[in-house]
């Protein structure tokens, strides 16, 4: 990349895990750090100094300006020296001096070191503390699981294919054996395989091998496959699904008293049918009735085959080396899967061909049994039946950080009536059809960053960049964060600009809308689901939990809540508020179910002025972000509450 391309990418995206800028007088040791997390970061490709510019956080709109380096020569002959002399292994990078309006800077890529040479680290530091990693847009000391990491990655087997201490053939169950037998008998009759003993099977698959004392032993990927749920339980303790099921669109943060679990631990076969069915079981269905037929059909609201992929990417795809279960978080508009591991394939290649297997054993065992699709398809397979069911696509977020991937699949059909209606407010702001599906999303997820606004309009960093900030100086967005880990969250206009109660006073602004989303918008004739009959099973589910609210309330204080309308005098809702605290602590969500608005709308409007006013209080202000987080009233606030 050229300075001038690396200039644009900070001015548009800030900082982030492939590049740093700095101002760089000398080849110090901030420089140092970061190039030696460019060099061990795995998967990373290596990463690009920019040095020679300052950032200029007073300005309106921050943005890097170059500032330039005096004696670029001593810098880039500095900086070479110390990347030969400072670390354990040379690294050798390139160095070059571009000039840009009238002042020089120099570009420094740094290439990710071999894996047999991780980790890179400062000889006068030593281990763990002089190695570093890149996460996200930062330079972080290395810890003794991180070291772990490296060493591993230097194996040429993958950690699927190791052996498993402590275990013995007895461990494995003979029916999960058979299971994959008669998986694999109706997916290809012929497979030579079928005809071998189980001890042969098992071997060909990678998932038993000869331990140090010749004895045979299960893998991993033995184990995850045909392992008896005793085995799995006391080897991989953590290694399971939850299946949770979360009232409301956001997570409550009180298990025992908030959500339903069901925990399930089987060999994976077995454990792709039971979190099927647990999903199944729960989902909202439409349903349809063909013409000629005397019964309707049912259909969940995702497509079964979605469904059935996305469980077996989380389970192999997972990283079994993080003792983590796999989250199948049910909530009311969508299904969210996540599972340890971050993707090995950019997020910008997802759905393209070809895999990048993080367990090439369990995953040959998963495709030879059709249960996955032909490799590197499953991404494309979901978007494309999710688009034919008419929904809205499944957005997918790799986050190297957290070390983990995350699918969120919507039960909102996408783009029709009602979602062309509700765009038609903004027609003053001539929307583009990829800033109107950017709005719908984040109208149904809360947030949206740069990466899902690429996944779900096919554009490429830059476009996707430009066209956020258009949507966040329209006032429909808002900014949040820096560099890599900018999202966006939508506004108080966005929130507040629900449909009318008389859909035909938009009738003539949302044709005019229709006719450019044409393209977008789905057949209803052509569904198979019943979207409004979804939607009506949506909205009665959050009936029924703002009732269980109003329940725990005194009946006066319960008929003034019910009361309240969208545009009520704020003081009477704060009122009201404060007399609800008084009766127990209460979170954000909770008391935006009550009011019927949106939390964010809660929290800006009347929980913050209400604090500030000190009639409110945290009950946990040492950290304001907390997820458990509740108000209760402040004991002193003895004003007079209307009746």
């Amino acid at each position: 990349m050229t300075a001038l391309d690396l200039l644009e990418s900070l001015n548009l995206l800030d900082e982030n895990e492939h590049i740093e800028a700095k101002r760089a007088s000398e080849a110090g040791k901030s420089i140092l750090e970061t190039i030696c997390a460019f060099a061990n970061e795995p998967v990373l490709g290596g990463g690009w100094l920019l040095l020679g510019v300052v950032r200029e956080d007073q300005a309106l709109f921050p943005a890097y300006e170059v500032e330039g380096i005096d004696h670029p020569e001593k810098l880039s002959t500095d900086i070479a020296t110390q990347c030969r002399n400072s670390f354990n292994q040379p690294v050798r990078v390139e160095i070059n001096t571009e000039t840009i309006h009238g002042k020089t800077v120099l570009v420094v890529h740094v290439p990710e070191a071999q894996p047999q040479d991780k980790p890179i680290f400062f000889k006068a530091q030593g281990l763990p503390k002089g190695a570093f990693r890149r996460i996200s847009s930062t330079d972080q000391h290395c810890t003794d699981d991180d070291l772990a990491v490296f060493y591993q990655g230097r194996q040429t087997e993958s950690f699927d294919a190791t052996l498993v201490a402590d275990t013995s053939l007895d461990d494995l169950s003979p029916e999960a054996i058979a299971d994959y037998r008669q998986s694999r008998a109706e997916a290809n009759p012929d497979a030579e395989e079928l005809r071998w003993s189980d001890e042969d099977l098992l071997q060909s698959l990678g998932c038993i091998r000869r331990n140090p004392q010749a004895v045979w032993q299960p893998t991993v990927a033995g184990l995850m496959l045909f392992g008896k749920p005793v085995a799995l339980r006391r080897c991989f303790p953590m290694m399971r699904v939850d299946y949770i099921r979360v009232p409301g669109r956001e997570w409550i943060p009180q298990p025992d008293r908030r959500f339903d679990t069901i925990d399930l631990r089987d060999p994976l076969l077995r454990l792709v049918r039971r979190a099927q069915a647990a999903i199944l079981d729960d989902l909202p269905k439409g349903f349809a009735l063909d013409e000629g037929d005397l019964q309707r059909r049912d259909t969940p609201a995702i497509p079964l085959r979605v469904i059935r992929e996305a469980l077996v990417n989380a389970l192999m795809h997972r990283s079994y080396r993080s003792h983590s279960p796999v989250q199948i978080i049910r909530y009311a508009n969508r299904l969210e899967i996540r599972n340890p591991g971050f993707s090995l394939k950019s997020q910008d290649h997802l759905g393209e061909p070809g895999s990048q297997l993080r367990n090439p054993k369990i995953a040959a065992a998963l495709y030879d049994t059709r249960l996955a699709e032909t490799k590197g398809s499953g991404i494309r397979v979901m978007r494309e039946s999710m688009g034919q069911a008419g929904l809205t696509p499944p957005l997918f977020e790799s986050d190297r950080g957290n070390d983990q991937f995350v699918a969120r699949y919507f039960f909102h059909h996408f783009l029709g009536a009602e979602d062309i209606a509700w765009l038609a407010q903004f027609k003053d702001l001539h929307l583009s059809e990829d800033e109107a599906k950017a709005l719908i999303v984040v109208r149904e997820a809360g947030a949206l960053n740069n990466g899902t606004y690429r996944e779900l309009t096919k554009v490429d960093t830059l476009t996707a960049s430009q066209a956020l900030r258009r949507l966040r100086d329209a006032g429909l967005l808002a900014q949040k964060g820096r560099g890599s880990a900018t999202y966006y969250v939508p506004t108080e206009r966005l929130l507040d600009s629900g449909l009318s109660s008389k859909p035909e006073a938009l009738s003539s602004e949302s044709d005019a809308l229709s006719t450019k989303l044409d393209s977008l918008s789905t057949k209803a004739d052509d569904l198979s689901t019943n979207p409004e009959g979804l939607s009506a099973m949506l909205a009665n589910e959050q009936d029924a939990q703002r009732k269980a609210l109003l329940n725990e309330l005194p009946g006066a204080l319960a008929a003034r809540i019910g009361a309240i309308g969208q545009r009520h005098p704020p003081g009477e809702v704060c009122d009201a508020i404060v007399e609800i605290c008084r009766l127990r602590d209460w979170r954000a969500e909770e008391l935006a179910t009550l009011l019927q608005r949106h939390s964010r709308y809660v929290r800006n409007n009347y929980l913050r002025p209400l604090m500030r006013d000190g009639r409110l209080t945290m009950t946990n202000p040492n950290e304001p972000s907390d997820p458990q987080q509740a108000y209760r009233a402040v004991a002193s606030d003895q004003r007079d509450l209307p009746t």
